[in-house]
């Protein structure tokens, strides 16, 4: 527990170096050259470099730069020689107090030569003879790995026949025929370059025609029956024993003196090579390898010397020494041989330091006596041997610096109960401060136990206990001053699982469960880990991890295994195991529920005066996840027998913190419950009595009311003796008259719960209180409540009553409030008491039913009130009555009043009678309440679509007196549905109205003209009865086929309203094709196919209506369409356009003529010798005219031609083709859309109609050349 006096940096302090490189430094030349050099110091200090043991001017090289702050070097070695940079590098850090070194820091390049050329001759042996192929690898920095493989890539196998020697070569103890390939090649990858240099394979081929016979071991490597093996201490030790023989030989190892290290020996290569890490001196000695087969054994010696570069005994700590005290520096160190120490100060030889006569060293101490300021400095120790050396700095600080506390004030630590506990305390001063420890700032603490303070301050608890819990202080003392700073210890409770996982053996396909219920200190958070065979569990949707459990659903054989559960909290953890063996599934037995068993070991834990942790295990739950447990006590000092709910936890919980009342016997209860029910209950814990206390309530429900004028009742519920929380419990009742500011009256009862007090005023307010004490002390200060004594009747009864009526229906009734002394008592409001006396058009004479009286309460201190839902026209009368909490006070004098004339209510009724093709006949009865006086009905009604129900046509309005109570209307629709409208009237105006629909009869004539208006009749007509009609619906369905289509028509006698015509094309599977003909008896359907038959069928259908009528299916077939095709050669037009064309051709002919005798050069018939078509003539590729059949004027076509003058007529350039004028198929187009046909003129038509001319030009041609 002790460690170096560390300085804090706001303290003047020598360097100190923090961070080096280390002290061989192998780096990559295709990155930059980091040397590490890092110190701390007060004043920062400052740093300077050697190489080679010379100054190394770290501004004069551009390419080394030292970061800003620190002594770090880095070297940008792009494009330089990096072999420049190598050398031995040493850093040194200065400030104004001292001087400290690094190490010596030896910089080399990496390097990964290439493999020296060779050629690698072919390799012939028998079998069974040993064999060696050297590898031989290039040298490099650092030294390569070794590994052989094929031309493939793939490593060779090794075993205990074929290995692989430390140094790389390949041995073979006895080869074999399938050692024969041409491809053995040894790779070498080199490190810090990561490249692979490989040698040229190796062929070698195995001849069996004179195989080697069986013999005994004999090494091939080492050499000899004795080696010798030199290693350094804390190395690895690498011993190798290869034998050749047949059979292969077995390696076995063994010491002189001695067995082998076994936490620290491995075998490898198939036991041919043993390795012991971190050799020490007892790892010395003879070591003997023994090689042995059927025929024999072999024996080698390997003799192991261990030596030693220098290692610490005890490094030099830095020095801080107040004026005029003494130090010791040490600094020792061991190695083989013994190690050479050597002392520096300030990095200057201490032979070579200026002299200090407080000083004085002897071998590996230097004594500092009498120190005084300004003597602070760096000591260095060195210590070598030939096989390395080690350096240390160590600074002497003089300081005169009063104690500081380093550890953080008011740190909280917190460890497990039963665990170590350490409390730091660091801390600084000159000289060191003196440390004293105290816990909660009264007991001083001294070594010894439980306690240990150490060296540094520590304060070390071997096993806290929870009264160890608190706060504690360390005081660090010195002859400058006096510092504390203070700690707090938590300790906490352990983990613990209190169900463990239990071993399952579970059928493939099934669900497997695995419980793990901790219970753990409520202040620390936990964390519950699965594992599966020590490693996480898979990946799998199927593995289910709850708060408390592991849920594997659908098992696979897969999932056998150990399974463990692990809960962490931030202090500790515990964990259990449990195996899931996998059984082949079988028939599965009907799963049984029932309820759980009661929960078993419960235990209290965590007492205090009003509280204490339950907890307990859980028992089976017989296939039914426990949903909640309940706790139940039972007080066995006030209600022994009794148990009652305390509180419910969770299914999932094991642990619940109880609140409990002072002076209660507890004893607890758990029950657990499923869904099929409740547990029986736990066995009952050990008894928890609580000490008494005073009441921590006062009695609830207090209440002042007066039964009688003259008194008042105060009452309150009763505390439980559970609530009392101690013996001897009473009551302290206190009363006074309100506003009055008197003494309080009181009276101390016992365990009751009323008291009258007698002789109040009558209905006045008191101030009340009850005060619960026992012999502990009493309850917390009551609650002031305000009760009143005993009410008495009202007085008087309301004054001045008024009524206003607002209308038919409303009227509001005003009156003077009583005075508060006449209501004597709480005034709850006024009764309106009103009652209708008859109707205003009956006389007072006439004999009516005595209606019942109705009330209004108004509650409240009202002088108003609205009497709702009055019958129009009629009478009424009305009193009022003042009401307290007691009763009614006496009735004010009656007031009469009268209501209006309202609307009446709707006709009786309203039917429909006698419907003919045009006419209705409509009657309707009288209202049942008029309101008033009756003046007549309106009437109005309108056609609804046949189409469309919601589509309705215009509004007809009539009114009638009111002593009418029939109409006839005429002029209607046949098979028509009219609505209609009815209201009655008074002068106030229209009441609500009835509806009724009905239909005209359907016209079953031919045709039937339309309906013009005409006067309303009042003729009879038979009664009209909404049914279907009997016998068949549809009559007679005649069809007929037009040009335009086919026809259908149909007689129809039903009564519903959506009529189709439906068809399909005979003997297809497609759906039936429909269109609506709703209000028609024939209908056209168009745009069938020619030549086709069809089925053809009317239905009538409604939404609403189940009802389907439907005729048979008619076969309608339309004709096919006839040919229309004519001889085009026999058509007057096609005879005069031929006319036509040859009276242009012999008028172009007698124009060429005339021109030629002219003389012009125009050798016309030469070219049409020469050319029989004048469509294939030449033409310039400028203009598109003929070679010399015109000048560059006559090449134009005539104004207004569509035809462009290569003489094509193209398709895009009009619409007409020729074709439809020909007769037959000959007519065609060529490529660019021109017409060729009988009048294209080529001779390849020429062949096929002799009659034609050969030389007759077409007349399209012929027009291009018309001028």
């Amino acid at each position: 527990m002790t460690s170096a006096l560390e300085v804090p940096l706001d303290l003047p302090q020598p360097p100190t170096i923090t961070l080096q490189s280390p002290k061989d430094y192998i780096f990559d030349p295709r990155e930059n050259i980091v040397i590490h050099c890092e110190a701390k110091g007060k004043p920062h200090p400052s740093f300077s470099w050697t190489r080679n043991g010379s100054h190394f001017d770290v501004e004069k090289d551009s390419k080394v730069l030292m970061k800003p702050g620190s002594g770090t070097l880095v070297i940008d070695i792009s494009g330089e020689k990096a072999e420049a940079y190598e050398g031995t590098y040493q850093c040194t850090a200065h400030n104004e107090h001292g001087t400290a070194v690094s190490n010596n820091i030896v910089i080399r390049q990496s390097r990964s030569p290439l493999w020296s050329k060779e050629r690698n001759e072919a390799i012939t042996v028998q079998m069974g003879v040993s064999l060696v192929l050297q590898c031989r690898p290039p040298a490099g920095l650092p030294p390569p790995v070794i590994f052989w493989m094929d031309n493939n890539f793939q490593r060779l196998p090794l075993d205990e026949r074929v290995s692989q020697a430390l140094n790389g070569d390949l041995y073979f103890s006895n080869i074999l025929p399938e050692d024969t390939r041409n491809d053995y090649i040894c790779y070498a990858r080199f490190p810090h370059t990561q490249t692979i240099q490989q040698k040229q394979p190796i062929s070698v081929t195995v001849l069996e025609n004179s195989p080697a016979g069986e013999r005994r071991p004999g090494f091939m490597m080492p050499q000899g029956a004795t080696s010798t093996k030199m290693v350094l201490r804390g190395e690895t030790l690498e011993l190798e024993c290869i034998a050749e023989g047949l059979p292969t030989p077995m390696i076995s190892w063994q010491k002189d003196g001695g067995e082998l290290p076994g936490s620290r020996i491995t075998f490898h290569n198939s036991k041919k090579t043993l390795k012991i890490s971190d050799v020490n001196e007892a790892d010395g000695g003879d070591y003997h390898c023994t090689a042995k087969n059927n025929l024999g054994t072999a024996h080698h010696i390997i003799k192991v010397t261990v030596k030693a570069a220098p290692f610490w005994v005890s490094a030099p700590r830095n020095l801080i020494l107040a004026p005029n005290e003494t130090g010791i520096l040490t600094c020792r160190v061991s190695g083989e041989p013994k190690p050479k120490i050597s002392w520096f100060v300030n990095g200057v030889p201490i032979e070579n330091a200026p002299e200090d006569q407080s000083r004085k060293v002897d071998d590996d101490t230097i004594i500092l006596s009498n120190v005084q300021q300004g003597s602070s400095a760096v000591y260095q120790c060195n210590a070598s041997n030939e096989f390395g050396y080690l350096m240390a700095n160590a600074f002497v600080s003089v300081l005169a610096e009063p104690p500081r506390v380093l550890t953080p004030s008011n740190r909280v630590y917190q460890v497990i109960t039963n665990s170590p506990a350490s409390l730091h305390c660091a801390s600084f001063g000159s000289p060191i401060p003196t440390i004293t420890w105290f816990k909660d700032s009264q007991t001083s603490i001294k070594n010894g136990d439980p306690y240990v303070i150490h060296e540094n301050g520590t304060l070390e608890i071997h096993v806290a206990q929870p009264l160890n819990s608190g706060k504690y202080t360390c005081i660090a003392t010195n002859n400058l001053g006096i510092k504390e700073n203070h700690v707090y210890l938590e300790v906490k409770e352990p983990t613990r699982i209190l169900k463990q996982p239990e071993y399952k053996v579970v059928q493939r396909g099934m669900s497997a469960m695995f419980e793990c219920k901790v219970k753990h200190d409520p202040s620390l958070i936990p964390t519950m880990i699965w594992l599966k065979d020590n490693g996480e569990l898979p990946d799998d949707e199927r593995f289910d991890v709850d708060a408390d459990s592991l849920t594997i659903k659908h098992v696979t054989d897969d999932d056998e295994g150990t399974y463990t559960c692990i809960m962490n909290t931030t202090l500790d953890q515990d964990s259990a195991s449990a195996m899931l063996t996998v059984v082949e599934a079988t028939p599965t037995p009907a799963i049984v529920y029932g309820k759980p068993d009661p929960p078993s070991d419960l235990e209290l834990t965590d007492q205090t005066e009003r509280s204490v942790q339950l907890t307990w295990i859980p028992g089976d739950e017989h296939n039914s996840a426990t949903q909640k447990f309940l706790i139940q006590y039972e007080d066995l000092l006030h209600q022994p027998g009794v148990w009652v709910n305390l509180t419910e936890v969770d299914g999932a919980g094991t642990t619940a913190q109880l609140h409990l009342s002072p002076y209660v016997y507890y004893s607890f209860r758990v029950l657990a419950q499923n869904h099929v029910g409740y547990s029986k209950p736990s066995q009952p814990s050990r008894q928890y009595r609580t000490s008494p206390a005073a009441p921590d309530e006062n009695p609830s429900d207090v209440q002042g009311v007066g039964t009688v004028p003259n008194n008042l009742v105060i009452s309150w519920t009763p505390l439980t003796g559970f609530q009392a929380n101690g013996p001897g419990l009473e009551y302290k009742v206190q009363w006074r008259q309100k506003d009055l500011d008197q003494e309080w009256s009181s009276k101390t009862v016992a365990n009751v719960s009323q008291f009258v007090v007698t002789g109040t005023p009558t209905y006045v307010p008191y101030e009340i209180m009850v005060h619960a004490f026992n012999d502990y002390g009493n309850g917390p200060d009551p609650e002031v409540f305000i009760g009143y004594s005993g009410e008495d009747s009202p007085l008087s009864a309301p004054d001045n009553v008024q009524v206003t009526v607002h209308n038919s229906t409303l009227a509001e009734v005003h009156w003077e409030p009583i005075s508060s002394t006449s209501v004597r008592g709480k005034l709850q409001g006024y009764k309106v008491y009103y009652r209708r006396e008859r109707g205003l058009h009956e006389t007072e004479t006439e004999e009516t039913e005595q209606e019942e009286e109705q009330v209004l309460m108004f509650s409240g201190n009202r002088s108003e009130g609205r009497l709702p839902g009055l019958q129009p026209y009629s009478l009424y009368n009305l009193f009022i009555r003042v009401l307290n909490s007691k009763e009614e006070g006496p009735p004010s004098p009656g007031k009469k009043f009268e209501t209006p004339e309202g609307v009446p209510g709707p006709p009786a009724f309203l039917n429909v009678i006698n419907p003919g093709l045009d006419s209705l006949t409509l009657e309707w009865g009288a209202p049942l309440t008029v309101n008033g006086r009756l003046a007549g009905y309106t009437l109005k009604y309108q056609p609804v679509s046949a189409v469309n129900i919601s589509e309705l046509g215009p509004v007809k309005v009539m009114t009638f007196d009111a002593n009418d109570t029939t109409i006839t209307l005429g002029n209607l629709n046949s098979s028509m549905l009219y609505k209609f409208y009815l209201s009655a009237k008074t002068i106030k105006g229209s009441g609500p109205i009835v509806t009724e629909e009905a239909f005209t009869v359907m016209d079953t004539s031919p045709t039937e003209p339309p309906h013009t208006t005409s006067p309303i009749t009042q003729s009879p007509h038979p009664p009209f009865h909404k049914v279907p009609p009997i016998g068949p619906a549809f009559g007679t369905v005649n069809t007929s086929v037009t040009e335009d289509g086919a026809v259908i028509s149909w007689e129809y006698f039903g009564h519903l309203k959506n009529v189709y015509v439906e068809y399909i094309v005979e003997n297809s599977k497609e759906d039936w094709k429909k269109e609506l003909v709703n209000g028609s008896h024939s209908h056209m359907i168009k745009g069938l196919k020619p030549g086709t038959s069809y089925r053809v069928r009317v239905v009538a259908r409604d939404p609403a209506d189940p009802t389907v009528h439907i005729t048979d299916d008619v076969l309608v077939t339309v004709p096919a369409v006839p040919s229309r095709q004519v001889d085009i050669a026999t058509q007057g037009w096609f005879i005069g356009l031929m006319c036509a064309i040859a009276l242009l051709i012999l008028v172009l002919l007698i124009v060429c003529f005339i021109k030629r005798n002219k003389g012009g050069k125009y050798p016309v018939k030469e070219k049409e010798d020469a050319h029989q078509d004048p469509e294939i003539q030449p033409m310039k590729e400028d203009d598109g005219t003929f070679g010399e059949y015109s000048d560059t004027e006559d090449h134009k076509p005539l104004k207004g031609s569509r035809t462009p003058s290569n003489g094509t007529v193209r398709r895009d350039e009009s619409d007409d083709s020729l074709v439809d004028y020909g007769e037959g198929g000959d007519g065609q187009f060529n490529e660019d859309g021109s017409f060729i046909g009988q009048y294209s003129g080529k001779k390849e038509k020429d062949t096929h109609e002799g009659n034609e001319s050969s030389e007759a030009p077409s007349p399209v041609n012929a027009m291009n050349s018309f001028v």
